[in-house]
Formats: C-alpha cells, structure tokens, sequence
C-alpha cells in the first residue's frame, strides 16, 4: 500500500543520513514523469504522450542505504497555449525551483527548441543543476549524441550531464551518484517504505485520469476532472467509486464510446494499475457527468497553487 505522508521520528534517523529535494524541470513531453516513476521504482506520476497531463507537483521519495531523494516532478512549462490555468502551471514550476538542493533540466536527444530555453532562463546560475539527456535511442550514431551534447552543454553551467532512455530504464541508475554530492547530511524526512507524500485517492485519481489522456488523446480537452466519491477498504478489496466531469455533452459521448466500449478498456486497465500500486484487489466504478463552466471555479483553479 502507498502510504500517506508521515514525518520520520527523530529516533529512526541518525546523522549520517543525507536528505534532499530534486525538482526534475522540462518543457512538456521530454519525459519527466517517466524519469521520476523510474527513479522511485513504482508508477505514481501519469504518463501520456499527449503535453503536459502532469498538473500537479508531485513528490516521489527513493531511499537507499544512508540517501534520500525526494524527486519532484512539475508540470511542463507552458509557453504555446498562455492561459489562467496554465500561469498558474508555470507558477508552481517556477515556486518548485526555490530551496531545492540540486535540479535535473530533462531535454529530449536531438532537439533543443524555443521551450527549452524558456525553461532555462528559469535557472538561477549558482543552482546544482544536472543536465538529463533523455530518449538517447532516437539518436542514430554516437556523433550525433556527441554534437547535441556540445550544443546543450554551452548553454548552461551544469554540474553534471547524464544520457538516459527513461522509458526502457537505460542509465536512470547512474543520476544518484551524481546527486549524492548535493544532498545535505540530514535526518530523512519519510519513512524509507514511503513511495510519495500523495495520499491512495489522489493517485486514483491520475491513474483514471492518464487513461483518459493515454487512450483519448487529442479529442479530449485538458479541462476534465476525476472526483474520487468513495475510496473503501473491504477485507481484501478496496471499493472506488469515481466521477469524470466533463464541460460538454460531446466529451461525455468520446469517453464512453460506441456501447460503453472505451469507458470499459479505460476503467479495466486503470483497475489493474491500482491493483499493482496498492497490491490489493479492486473494485471500480465510474460514472461520467457534464458540469458546464466547472473548469472556471475558482475551487478547481485553486488546488493548482503551491
């Protein structure tokens, strides 16, 4: 089971530990999420080839022998599509920089654009920031990495640089050591089991909400939102029983499909992610609602802010 936050008592640390935040920065779609489910060794932060489905700072904690990392992963930096919602976004990436203790700057192999720059920009010169190169298979020849590596490194006074392929776990392995120097000796701040500080309804919630994304894609507006209604526990099995509020008519018809068919490939694989995250049977239920103008309130706006 996921657990929920829970501070470390004095007495299970000692000082030898090591402690810190790493914010893991990107313009959207470069793999950040895939990096950190990666780093932590379990699925917590959705993945979607569709931009920036990540829309909430979410810490995932690995601890090994004497370390503990606390990976966090923000949102993609919005600079095509500048609206409320997504200022917002761009703030909660910009708040994630400050009072971290090292940064890893993901860009995907081969391509260095406009949006990376902008993220770049958001980089205080004196921070640790360690440069990911991900998706290296895109690349066909060790010259071509070599070139790109030049032209990324000139940017910027980074630390560090690591070539990884986050989605077939190629490299992931070696950013520890390269952040160890960066973590400060202190008492560690989860219990070393702990995966996230984000309770089990949260991440049930972006379980549904990736397949929404995953298995809809471009038809599908940003502004959705999945409401757990209940989360039970039952002997063995936990009961979900969730909502899909949807702005128009015609997004509740493209969720639920021709008979209910996609709603239902939806639902049984979210099921069976649950299932390996809380490692317990699950029951689940969804119903799909349109709320028109729900996206607006301030109450949706607001749990975007941190």
């Amino acid at each position: 089971m996921v657990e929920r936050k829970k501070v470390v008592e004095e007495k299970n640390s000692n000082s030898s530990n090591h402690c810190g935040f790493i914010a893991i920065i990107g313009r959207p779609n470069v793999g950040k999420s895939t990096l950190m489910n990666h780093l932590i060794g379990q699925k917590i932060s959705i993945t979607s080839r569709k931009p920036q489905t990540t829309q909430h700072k979410i810490n995932g904690i690995y601890t090994k022998d004497n370390y503990q990392y606390i990976f966090i992963d923000t949102p993609g930096f919005q600079t095509r599509y500048i609206n409320k919602f997504n200022l917002i976004l761009n703030q909660s990436v910009i708040n994630s920089l400050e009072a971290v203790n090292a940064i890893l700057f993901v860009v995907e192999a081969g391509i260095f654009n406009e949006g990376d720059n902008n993220v770049l920009s958001l980089l205080p010169t004196e921070s640790n920031v360690i440069l990911v190169i991900n998706k290296e298979d895109k690349l066909k020849s060790k010259y071509e990495l070599s070139q790109f590596l030049d032209k990324v490194k000139g940017k910027f006074n980074f630390k560090e640089t690591v070539v990884v392929s986050a989605k077939f776990h190629g490299g992931v392995t070696n950013i520890y050591s390269l952040l160890n120097p960066y973590l400060p000796n202190e008492h560690f701040l989860y219990e070393t089991s702990q995966l996230t500080d984000k309770s089990n309804i949260f991440l049930a919630q972006e379980i549904i909400r990736e397949k929404l994304f995953r298995y809809i894609g471009e038809e599908l507006p940003y502004n959705i939102a999945v409401m757990i209604d209940e989360f039970k526990y039952d002997n063995n099995l936990i009961k979900i029983l969730a909502t899909i509020l949807v702005e128009k008519e015609s997004y509740k018809g493209i969720i639920i499909g021709k008979n209910g068919e996609k709603l239902k490939k939806m639902l049984t694989q979210s099921r069976i992610d649950m299932e390996n995250l809380y490692n317990s049977k699950v029951f689940l239920q969804v119903w799909v609602k349109v709320k028109s103008g729900f996206s607006s309130n301030v109450q949706y706006i607001e749990q975007f802010k941190y």
